[in-house]
C-alpha cells in the first residue's frame, strides 16, 4: 500500500502542471516582451525541456529532502542576470497569476524559496552576487546572490580588523540570511546581521527598484527581519562593517556524560549569556559511542567559542566565571578573525582563506531543524531527562547558541525579530540522514518531533517562540491567497516568529502588496478587507 502511494505521489508530480503548458508559455512570450532588449531574458530561462535544467535547479538545492523523485519541480527557471529580468519575472508572474519564489542561496531548511504545492517558477538570484567593500567608510554593498563566505573573504581582502557579524556557514546565500534576521558569533558583541544593515535596494510588487528613501522606514524595517520575500525581491544590502583585533582566540572543547558534561552543561546554561561579550561559546549536544562501555552510546557536549581578544584574557575569563569546563592554554589557539571563520566551520587547520569562495557545501544531505528559546536554565534533573531521550532517540542534536550582551540591549521591535532580552538561548534541533524515500523523512522527521516535544517544559511559552531562519513548517502553513483565514493562518507561525511585531508586518504587507502577490507558505499575510 505505501508503494502504491509512492508512485501516486510520482506520477501526480509528473503530470500535476501538464494543464499548464499554454499558461508556461504565454508568460515565457510575456517575460520575452517585458525585458530588456539590451539584455534579452531567453537565455537565462530554463525550461524541462533544457537538458540543463536538472543541474540549474538542483544546484542550490542545500537541502536533499526536497530532491526527491516526487518533490514538484517548477515550470521554468530565471537565472536573472539584469535587473530588467526580475522586474519582467515580477510583473509578466502577477500579470499571469503564476507563483514565482526567489532564491538566493537555498539554504532555507523546508525549500520555501524553490519548493510549491501549486505551479510556480523560481527567479534565481544567483548571478547576482557582488561584494564591494569600502573600508574608508567601514560599509559594504553585497548582492543577494553572493555568499557569506565570499563576503567575509571580500572584506578580509581588504582589512585585517574588520568583520561582519553574520552566520558561520560560507555557502548561505546572503539574501534569505538576512532577510530572516541573521546571527552569527559575533551576536553578543555587535547583535544580529539586521543590526548592522543600513539600507537595501528592492524590487516592489510593481517592478520599482526602490532604496531605503524611497521604499520608506516601515518597509526597511520589515524586510530586516521580517523575511524579504514576502514583499518584494532584494537586490542588495548595504551593511556596516564592525572592528575586529587583528588576533582572536579560539577552542573547541569536548565532554562526554562520564567526564562530568551535566554539571558543565548546567553551568554553561547559567553563565554564557552573562560573560564578556566579546565572548561566544556554542554548546551543541549529541549521541557518540561509548569508550568506557563497548556497544553503548552517550551524551557528548561540545564547546565551541571565539573569543575576540588574546588567549590569556580568554583564560582569566574561563577560569573565573566557567572554570567547571576545564579550559587550559593547549586548548586556545589565536589567528585572524578570517581564519576563526574557517575554524568555525570545521574545516582543517591551514585551509586557504580562498576556500570561503566556494559555493559547494561541505556535506549535502536530507535534514529537519526545529527552534526553541531557553528563557531559564534548565535544571540538572531535567537536563538528564533530555539527556536520556537523546540517547534513546540517537539522531537528533541540540545547539544552545548563548545571548546576553548586545543582544539583550537591542529593544525587541527594533527589528522585525523580537527574541532579545528575556533568552539566554536560541536552540536548535538538527537532524541529518542520508537514506533517500518517503518513509526515511517521515521517520526522521518524526523523531525530531518527539525531542522537541520533551523539550516542551524548559522553553519558552504563551507562545513557544521561533526563529524565522530556521524555518519550521510544522509550526504552519499558509494555504490561501488571501483573507481572514489566511490572516488566521499566518498568526499560528507568526507569532511564534515575530511576536508582538506581527501585526505590524501584517500592516506593512497590506499596504505595500495588497494582493498578496509575494507569498510561500509562511509568508506574511494581507489583512482581511475588514481590518484594511
Amino acid at each position: 500500500m505505501r508503494a502504491a502511494f509512492l508512485l501516486t505521489i510520482f506520477l501526480l508530480s509528473i503530470g500535476a502542471w501538464a494543464p499548464l503548458c499554454s499558461c508556461a508559455s504565454t508568460i515565457l512570450e510575456c517575460l520575452n516582451d517585458r525585458s530588456d532588449p539590451s539584455h534579452p531574458i531567453s537565455p537565462v530561462i530554463y525550461t524541462p525541456n533544457n537538458g540543463s535544467f536538472s543541474s540549474v535547479l538542483q544546484e542550490y538545492i542545500r537541502n536533499l529532502r526536497f530532491n526527491e523523485s516526487y518533490t514538484k519541480k517548477p515550470l521554468f527557471i530565471v537565472t536573472a542576470t539584469h535587473l530588467s529580468h526580475i522586474q519582467a519575472s515580477i510583473l509578466c508572474a502577477k500579470e499571469h497569476g503564476l507563483q514565482m519564489k526567489a532564491r538566493s542561496g537555498g539554504h532555507d531548511y523546508e525549500g520555501v524559496s524553490y519548493v510549491s504545492d501549486v505551479p510556480f517558477f523560481i527567479l534565481d538570484m544567483f548571478n547576482f552576487r557582488a561584494v564591494n567593500v569600502s573600508i574608508e567608510d567601514e560599509t559594504a554593498w553585497v548582492e543577494a546572490g553572493a555568499t557569506l563566505g565570499e563576503v567575509y573573504y571580500g572584506i578580509a581582502n581588504k582589512s585585517n580588523v574588520h568583520g561582519f557579524p553574520a552566520g558561520v556557514c560560507p555557502t548561505v546565500g546572503v539574501g534569505g540570511h538576512i532577510s530572516g534576521g541573521g546571527y552569527g558569533n559575533m551576536m553578543r558583541k555587535y547583535g544580529l546581521t539586521v543590526d548592522n544593515v543600513i539600507d537595501a535596494k528592492l524590487i516592489d510588487v510593481n517592478g520599482r527598484l526602490l532604496d531605503r528613501k524611497s521604499m520608506g522606514e516601515d518597509l526597511f524595517w520589515a524586510i530586516t527581519g521580517g523575511g524579504a520575500s514576502s514583499f518584494g525581491v532584494v537586490l542588495s544590502y548595504r551593511i556596516n562593517l564592525v572592528r575586529v583585533p587583528p588576533k582572536v582566540t579560539v577552542f573547541s572543547v569536548r565532554r562526554t556524560y562520564d567526564q562530568n558534561a551535566t554539571n558543565i552543561v548546567y553551568r554553561h546554561q547559567r553563565v554564557a549569556h552573562m560573560l564578556d561579550p566579546n565572548l561566544f561559546i556554542r554548546l551543541t549536544l549529541d549521541v557518540v559511542n561509548s569508550t568506557t562501555q563497548p556497544g553503548e552510546k552517550t551524551i557528548r557536549a561540545t564547546f565551541n567559542a571565539l573569543f575576540l581578544g588574546d588567549s590569556k584574557t580568554l583564560l582569566s575569563t574561563m577560569n573565573e566565571s566557567f572554570p567547571e569546563l576545564g579550559l587550559t592554554q593547549t586548548d586556545c589557539t589565536e589567528m585572524s578573525w578570517i581564519e576563526s571563520v574557517l575554524f568555525y566551520t570545521s574545516f582543517p587547520s591551514g585551509t586557504p582563506v580562498e576556500e570561503l569562495l566556494s559555493r559547494v557545501p561541505q556535506v549535502l544531505v536530507h535534514l529537519k531543524r526545529k527552534s526553541d528559546y531557553l528563557q531559564t536554565p534548565m535544571p540538572r534533573d531535567g537536563i538528564e531527562f533530555i539527556f536520556k531521550k537523546m540517547v534513546e532517540l540517537q539522531t537528533p542534536m541540540l545547539t544552545f547558541n548563548p545571548y546576553g550582551g548586545r543582544m539583550a540591549e537591542i529593544p525587541s521591535t527594533a527589528k522585525p525579530f523580537p527574541h532579545r532580552a528575556g533568552n539566554i538561548a536560541k536552540i536548535q534541533y538538527a537532524t541529518n540522514w542520508n537514506e533517500d524515500g518517503y518513509e526515511a523523512a517521515q521517520h526522521y522527521l518524526e523523531i525530531t518531533r518527539q525531542l522537541y516535544e520533551y523539550m516542551t517544559p524548559f522553553v519558552s511559552k504563551n507562545p513557544r517562540e521561533a526563529f524565522l531562519n530556521y524555518r519550521d513548517l510544522d509550526l504552519g502553513i499558509n494555504h490561501n491567497k488571501g483573507g481572514r483565514r489566511s490572516y488566521l493562518e499566518g498568526k499560528t507561525y507568526g507569532l511564534k516568529y515575530f511576536k508582538e511585531n506581527y501585526n505590524r508586518l501584517v500592516k506593512i504587507k497590506t499596504k505595500v502588496d495588497p494582493d498578496n502577490f509575494f507569498r510561500n507558505e509562511q509568508s506574511i499575510p494581507t489583512f482581511p478587507t475588514w481590518r484594511k
